[in-house]
This record gives structure tokens, sequence and C-alpha cells, in this order.
């Protein structure tokens, strides 16, 4: 009954700290995640690019 007992008192107190909580608003999580989108796109074209970068400088030592 103990473990019945902590598991009823986590789960009203997660409930509490849930209630407390400062969700964001539509608009804030959409131009979060537009920013996200940018993000990743801009660093996975910079990656590419210096990968593409050193995969030529590294063919140009070998040959």
């Amino acid at each position: 009954m103990e473990k019945i007992d902590r598991a009823k008192q986590f789960f009203s107190e997660a409930r509490a700290e849930l209630k407390k909580v400062t969700w964001p608003s539509r608009e804030q999580t959409l131009n979060a995640t537009w920013v996200v989108i940018v993000m990743v796109i801009v660093v996975s074209l910079f990656l590419g690019l210096v990968d593409f970068l050193l995969s030529t400088l590294v063919r140009y030592i070998l040959s």
C-alpha cells in the first residue's frame, strides 16, 4: 500500500506543478518552430559546404 500512496502523492504533486507552468501561446510555438527549421537548414548548408571543401582538399592532397 505504501507504493500506491507514494504514486498517488507523486501524481498529485506533478499535477500541481503542471498547473504552475506558463504555457506558450500558439503563435509563440509556431514562431519558435520556424526558427528551429531555419536554423537546421542554415547549419546543414554550412556543414555540407565545409564537408565539400574538406573532401576536395583531401582529394587534392592525396592525388
